[in-house]
């Protein structure tokens, strides 16, 4: 649904789902703190203002479960928004309402500066577009991050015109920021005890935003790992994936404490201290500061900067000039990867996208938790839930109070952490620790069976970030991450999943460390061979000559891999696969069954780096399914290590179906860069042809392009036909595939 959508729901459309259990445990545990999630999309409009801004008025109007009062709840909201948030575009017309009734209250976000000449605080609007507005010295001493980078009020404006052209006519009357500023914690600890721990996960996944049931155990985990910033002092986060997974998004809009630097750029002056004025900067006044946008390669970093962060990230202290400051902030470094992991772990390592001045050991070595990214799904909408969860700013103070709380040395007496760690990874692992206690068991009462995991995904996160030092620093000495149980000497080795999942890859030349965990006995080869589909072998793609009617190249023709069994032995199965394809014509009548991507392109395809496709009809689902399918088959045949560029050359659909369109394909190509399937596309209306052509010489010309296959109930998710192309029917069609010549 899209936010045009969202805004034009009537209250009746707006009716809450049926609650489940724990809406329902939780209304009534927390009945004053409480906010349907959903609601803030539909309030939001096309106002430029932060979720807790929202949600702070629905909690002050709309914190219930009756629908009545929600339907009025979210009318006054709208009404308070429409009436009193400011948007640029319409900043002469409230300046004006001020002027016309004198007194006016407004929503927008205000910073404050000392002028020096004139001895006086003075404001400066950002959306108003108004400054010099006289403010008063209590106000901000009771909120000193005025003074940094602003902070989200509701203000009232009076208008006093003296007849001084020097004068600036604005007066503030009133200005109260849109945040909570009373601790509640001990009624937060007390209501924890009415909770199991899967229930108060699944609270905190609701209260971000996101529906528990369709996130699996460890997804969850690490969702609240990208929250322990807020709740626990000094922590260094970093995390590098794909496009689109909310990375974020928390920092931004979770918090009133949290402060998000677009573009991953900033001075020394305004992030420690400004030598001029002896102003301390971002990292005196936030709980987290994160950095957007932090990869690049490209990007270039000041080295005093960079050094001064290393000392801060060390030590809590940093020093311009004279004096050596502390601070408590956090640091969260968030950016994209260009590549895939086994393309990485094969080439570079996981830091690779960091600029040179960052992709320092010495800097990387002060991370406590490297968030692996490529973990997480691209945000779809149905991903956010409809329940019910914390207001998020109730929450987001809760978190801030309880950051002079530790937890970090509680697992100590159950488990015992390997004597090889260096302190720095033994820090990184008790900050994680802690800052998990802190969230899912915040009184720090938790059984050794509920520590085990928190402990282990601790470990597993400064893992990540000691073996790519590694990679990176040969003189690194390489430690044993594991953890033994008091009372046993058998040490358990903690893997990071990516190890698991790529050892050869992992170690790159080194023999893979022994697993505690059952393995199937697959090698990596054995796990990128080619597996279409269909289920066969690859190099059954050869005999598809047998499956056709009417086909004109010789059907006789053995394969070659096949006659000599010996040389085939000697060969990968991507090579065997890429020695069945001829050139030939091959024609396919109506009605076919067991006719597959794999037979037919299969061999053509097979350990191509570079495939360029021309269908002008990839536009309507179904035909983007079928675009799907075919990269699915690219992945069978092509090596998992390397990337593989597909692109893809289709006619546009017209209005609301080109925006369709366009997000259809740029889900495939969120899905499959994952896999190191690198889609890019254009349109362009004038072809008419259908080809493949691919880097190893081979074009192929199918007569229907992709859709090849009869229609069918694709929307019957029970249906075989979904995932098994040999059962569907085809339509008639032929395809011709030719050996190009160099050059071309």
């Amino acid at each position: 649904m899209t936010d045009n959508e969202h805004t034009d729901v009537t209250p009746a459309q707006a009716a809450a789902p049926a609650m489940n259990d724990l809406d329902r445990k939780m209304t009534a545990e927390f009945s004053s703190y409480t906010v349907r999630k959903d609601l803030v999309g539909k309030v939001k409009g096309n106002a430029l203002v932060p979720s807790y801004v929202l949600e702070y008025l629905l909690g002050k109007y709309a914190t219930t479960t009756d629908q009545s009062s929600i339907d009025a709840g979210v009318d006054r909201v709208r009404a308070i928004l429409a009436d009193n948030y400011v948007h640029r575009e319409e900043a002469n017309l409230i300046q004006s309402k001020i002027r016309e009734k004198g007194r006016y209250q407004i929503i927008d976000k205000v910073q404050v500066a000392l002028n020096e000449k004139l001895d006086q605080y003075e404001a400066a609007f950002e959306n108003l577009g108004i400054s010099r507005v006289v403010v008063d010295p209590g106000t901000v001493k009771s909120n000193p991050k005025l003074l940094v980078t602003g902070i989200w009020c509701m203000c009232t404006l009076v208008y006093a015109y003296s007849g001084d052209p020097k004068d600036v006519p604005w007066r503030l009357q009133r200005l109260m920021p849109v945040q909570m500023s009373h601790d509640d914690r001990e009624n937060y600890l007390r209501m924890r005890s009415h909770f199991s721990a899967e229930e108060w996960i699944d609270l905190l996944m609701q209260s971000i935003g996101f529906d528990p049931a369709l996130f699996s155990e460890r997804a969850k985990l690490l969702h609240l790992v990208r929250m322990i910033p807020f709740v626990e002092r000094n922590y260094n986060l970093i995390e590098l994936g794909p496009k689109g997974t909310g990375k974020s998004h928390i920092y931004s809009e979770f918090s009133p404490h949290g402060m998000l630097i677009s573009g991953g750029e900033v001075t020394a002056a305004k992030l420690f201290v400004n030598n001029s004025s002896g102003q301390i900067g971002l990292v005196g006044y936030w709980d987290t500061v994160a950095f957007d946008e932090f990869a690049g390669k490209a990007k270039k970093a000041d080295r005093a900067l960079v050094d001064i962060m290393k000392n801060y990230m060390a030590n809590k202290s940093f020093s311009r000039g004279r004096n050596t400051m502390q601070a408590e902030a956090s640091l969260v470094f968030v950016g994209n990867t260009s590549h895939n992991v086994p393309y990485m772990l094969k080439n570079t390592d996981l830091f690779e996208e960091l600029p040179a001045q960052y992709h320092d050991p010495a800097f990387l070595d002060r991370i406590h938790y490297y968030v692996p990214g490529w973990e997480f799904e691209q945000i779809r909408p149905e991903m956010f839930t409809r329940g019910y969860g914390f207001v998020v700013d109730y929450l987001a103070e809760i978190l801030h109070n309880q950051r002079d709380m530790d937890h970090g040395s509680a697992y100590e007496r159950y488990f015992t952490l390997s004597p090889t760690l260096s302190t720095r990874d033994k820090d990184g692992v008790r900050k994680t620790f802690s800052g998990l206690m802190k969230l899912i068991y915040p009184d720090g009462a938790a059984t050794p069976e509920q520590m085990e995991p928190l402990l282990r995904c601790a470990i597993e996160g400064r893992k990540r970030v000691k073996d790519q030092l590694c990679r990176i620093d040969p003189t690194m000495a390489e430690v044993d991450f594991s953890y033994t149980r008091v009372g046993s000497a058998e040490p358990i080795a903690v893997r990071t999943l990516e190890e698991t999942d790529y050892p050869e890859l992992y170690w790159r030349g080194r023999p893979a460390q022994e697993t505690d965990e059952a393995e199937d006995g697959d090698t990596l080869a054995a796990a990128a061979a080619p597996k279409p589909a269909d289920g066969k072998k690859p190099d059954a793609a050869s005999d598809m000559a047998s499956d056709a009617a009417g086909e004109t190249r010789d059907a006789a023709a053995p394969d070659d891999a096949a006659r000599k069994p010996a040389e085939a032995r000697q060969l990968t199965p991507i090579e065997r696969a890429a020695a069945a394809a001829k050139e030939g014509h091959i024609k396919f009548a109506e009605n076919r069954l067991g006719v597959t991507y794999g037979k037919i392109f299969g061999p053509y395809i097979a350990g191509a780096k570079r495939i360029t496709i021309e269908d002008q009809y990839i536009r309507k689902a179904y035909q983007v399914r079928n675009l799907a399918e075919f990269l699915e088959t690219v992945f069978a045949y092509t090596d998992h290590t390397e990337e593989v560029q597909v692109h893809l050359i289709t006619g546009s659909e017209e209005g609301m179906l080109l925006d369709r369109q366009i997000e259809n394909l740029n889900q495939v190509q969120a899905e499959y860069s994952k896999l190191g399937i690198m889609l890019t596309y254009e349109f362009s209306d004038s072809g008419h042809d259908r080809s493949i052509v691919t880097d190893t010489g081979w074009l192929v010309i199918p007569g229907r392009g992709l859709d090849i296959y009869q229609r069918f109930g694709d929307g019957n998710w029970f249906s075989p036909l979904m995932r098994q192309q040999s059962l569907r029917r085809v339509k008639e069609f032929s395809a011709t595939y030719q050996r190009l010549r160099q050059g071309k």
